[in-house]
């Protein structure tokens, strides 16, 4: 592995900043095509009128020049649903009935199904629902690489891999475009972490950045042609992203051809000049900046009139591009509809991971079993809770409820909630209490603890068999703050240890949009399942799993790790970083919502360190590449999912043995459902350079495909790689540069599961 040095690391930005390339805007590109419009409204338009389109008219609102026609752009949260309706420059809601959403599985879940083709549906539906809002711009999808198992937001981003996260993210930003509402990309970029978000300075070398971490950014723009990016709260080798010119100008618009619009993220612009010379285009919520501040700065000469036009020109082609709603037809009927709900629960299906099991699933109902479902996520709803994104739903189904409606009076279901899904620190008010207050409460907690315990052991007790359904929820994932660790919260572990001791017949569930540690429940349970924060349909599409109507088919989209000392950040001390500050956007809403409460600093982290500065020195070796270069064990492999059938992998063939720059690898093999039942396989090949010229990860991610086979059938299974794809980005040419070299071709059902080899030379 490159271990970065400290005199390379800070050079990056220096080095960046000679980084050329080409502009790449697709020539059909809607942002193009009403260049001629744009320029006789610009004309028209006084430098007062063109200020006011770069700042926040109201929360989500940016304006338009309402006398030239140009309406306002109307934003709204995503990435996993539509949020309701607020007061005008509050977080209040107006309290409205129709606003209320389909909550669409969140991002780990979308990306653990690997299709692009369901992320295509799930833009679609998302769409549909912003239309019916009256919005213009969706801010989503979340695309940030998944670095740090703890990470806050990991339910909301795709994957610790770039070749997943990319062509989601392309599925992601079609479905929606392709439905009259722009995508606004978020976080750009490397917003990996939540704590410190708002100060941290992240330090990364020039071939990891461009390798990994703007990979999905590159193909949603390059490909689906996203119209909007957001500018993330952190900086980048020494400059906020939101001044970043190296980020905005350089990469985003003159290599990558993007022609559409940067926004901060709210609360996220720190400069006038800087901001609107390197990139940005609107100030969001407000206009400290981009308001008064900037017209003085055009009528001093600090800024150009020119630069006004090119920001206010790219706004417009946004505009332009998207159809607004008007207001008298907007919130006319209830968001949610069959269609968007009929692709949540579709998603969901799809996205469950069978980690384990020994036969125990699908659940065999006969002769009325007694089913004790144990846990508080039984019945814990994931719409809303943290800090961040929610969603109003029409409805969302429980695992308690889905289990009811798909089982009936088939089996005795015995509910226990086991655990209080509440703790110290989680949502507690920011007041003083008493020694004794403090003493009164822990004693409470404990003796609620105790009561729920004993409840919960004593169902197991008299049940043919126990579904303990457990994780994390949104309170404890939650944006704005990464977790401690990753084990399960709430004593999860000692309850399961209990349960255990009474009865072994035990399949788990873990809701959890990120990774736990499962060294406990991996030694008591028959069946392992991951269920994700899976959207309104989530009870029902997990019911339909246990019981065998549909066999799973997700597979996990990070590595679940042994323990959490052993992914790289936190193998070489690059995380945490230290004391954890306030929250730039907690303290934003505080000083917005009357009656919010500002957020306070946390006491010292474990770990020392600056912790405004964060250093990637793992460089690419993220997630299963770490653990495959350094040889390290895992829990479960990235990729890793079973299914209630099983796959027979042969006949691996290509179609030469030596291929060119320009060529493109076709790998063939046949697949056969030698089980029982229908099922889903996810194919995956990985590349394995075997004697490169640069140093490389042990292997990167390059195909998959969903293949669906009924019992007994086979199919031959083509999946392209092309050579270009294989390129590294060259720090000393700071362009994209050819590693010709043989190359292992390693087919298999996961990272760790590889079923056929073979070697191609290129030239």
């Amino acid at each position: 592995m490159m271990i970065l040095k400290k005199t390379t690391v800070f050079l990056a930005m220096v080095i960046l900043l000679l980084t050329a390339g080409s502009a790449q805007t697709p020539r059909d590109s809607a942002l193009l095509r009403h260049e001629k419009e744009i320029d006789a409204l610009i004309k028209q338009m006084t430098l007062e009128e063109k200020v006011a389109m770069l700042h926040g008219k109201h929360m989500f609102v940016s304006a338009g020049v309402e006398r030239l026609g140009i309406a306002d752009m109307k934003y709204t949260d995503g990435p996993f649903g539509i949020r309701e309706e607020l007061q005008p420059n509050s977080w209040n809601p107006l309290g409205l009935e129709n606003d209320k959403a389909t909550l669409f599985p969140t991002g780990s879940a979308l990306a653990a199904t690997w299709s692009e083709e369901l992320a295509y549906e799930y833009g679609v539906a998302m769409a549909r629902e912003a239309r019916f809002r009256g919005k213009d711009m969706l801010l989503g999808p979340a695309i940030n690489i998944q670095r740090i198992p703890t990470g806050g937001r990991t339910y909301e981003y795709l994957s610790e891999d770039p070749f997943l996260s990319s062509r989601l993210s392309v599925g992601y930003t079609k479905g929606v475009q392709d439905n009259g509402v722009a995508v606004c990309l978020k976080h750009y970029a490397l917003n990996s972490q939540e704590n410190n978000r708002g100060t941290v300075n992240v330090i990364i070398g020039e071939r990891a950045m461009r390798e990994i971490y703007l990979a999905p950014f590159k193909a949603a723009v390059t490909e689906a042609d996203a119209f909007g990016v957001m500018a993330a709260y952190n900086k980048v080798n020494g400059r906020w992203c939101a001044e970043n010119d190296v980020l905005l100008n350089k990469i985003l618009r003159d290599e990558w051809g993007f022609a559409g619009m940067v926004i901060s993220d709210w609360g996220g612009t720190h400069s006038t000049v800087d901001a609107i010379k390197n990139g940005l285009n609107v100030e969001m919520p407000d206009k400290r900046f981009f308001g008064q501040a900037l017209l003085d700065a055009v009528k001093s000469g600090l800024v150009s009139e020119d630069i006004i036009n090119q920001r206010v020109r790219e706004i417009l082609r946004v505009r332009l591009a998207i159809k607004p709603v008007p207001a008298e037809d907007a919130n006319k009927e209830i968001t949610s509809q069959p269609p968007q709900q009929q692709t949540a629960y579709k998603v969901a299906s799809k996205s469950i991971v069978l980690l384990k099991n020994d036969g125990v699933l699908p659940l065999q109902l006969k002769g009325k079993p007694r089913i004790a479902v144990i846990g508080a996520n039984t019945v814990q709803t994931m719409a809303t809770g943290g800090l961040g994104a929610g969603v109003k739903t029409l409805y969302e189904v429980t695992p308690l409820e889905g289990l009811k409606n798909r089982i009936g009076d088939r089996a005795e279901i015995i509910f226990a909630k086991g655990y209080e899904p509440a703790a110290p620190g989680l949502g507690s008010p920011f007041r003083k209490r008493s020694p004794e207050e403090i003493e009164k409460e822990n004693r409470e907690r404990q003796q609620t603890a105790e009561k729920l315990a004993k409840e919960a052991v004593a169902a197991a007790a008299k049940a043919d068999i126990v579904l303990f359904i457990g994780g994390n929820n949104r309170q404890v994932e939650t944006e704005g703050r990464d977790r401690d660790d990753i084990s399960l919260p709430f004593g999860q572990d000692d309850l399961m240890r209990k349960i255990a001791e009474v009865n072994r017949n035990i399949v788990t569930v873990l809701a959890s949009g990120a990774p736990n540690d499962l060294n406990v429940v991996q030694g008591v349970s028959r069946a392992l399942v991951i269920s994700w924060f899976n959207g309104s349909e989530g009870g029902n599409a997990l019911a339909d799993v246990l019981i065998g109507k549909i066999s799973p088919s997700g597979r996990l989209p990070f590595t679940l790790p042994v323990k959490l000392a052993d992914s790289p950040a936190y193998a070489l001390g690059n995380y945490p970083q230290g004391r954890r500050g306030t929250d730039v956007f907690a303290n934003l809403v505080s000083q917005i919502t009357p009656g919010a409460k500002p957020e306070k600093e946390t006491t010292a982290r474990p770990a020392g360190g600056d912790p405004n500065t964060a250093v990637y020195s793992e460089e690419s070796l993220v997630g299963y590449r770490w653990f495959d270069t350094r040889k390290t064990p895992v829990m479960y492999p990235f990729g890793h999912g079973l299914t209630y059938s099983k796959f027979e992998y042969k006949t691996l063939s290509i179609d030469r043995n030596l291929y060119g720059k320009s060529d493109t690898i076709n790998v063939s093999f046949n697949l056969k459902n030698t089980g029982a039942v229908a099922a889903e396989e996810v194919v995956q090949v990985y590349v394995r350079r075997i004697n490169p010229s640069v140093e490389w990860p042990y292997k990167e991610l390059k195909a998959f495909s969903r293949v669906a086979l009924n019992r007994g059938e086979s199919k031959t299974v083509t999946l392209q790689i092309p050579v270009k794809s294989l390129q590294y980005w060259d720090e000393k040419l700071h362009a994209w540069n050819d590693d010709l070299c043989d190359i292992e071709l390693l087919v298999g059902a996961s990272a760790g599961d590889i079923k056929l080899k073979k070697t191609v030379h290129l030239k």
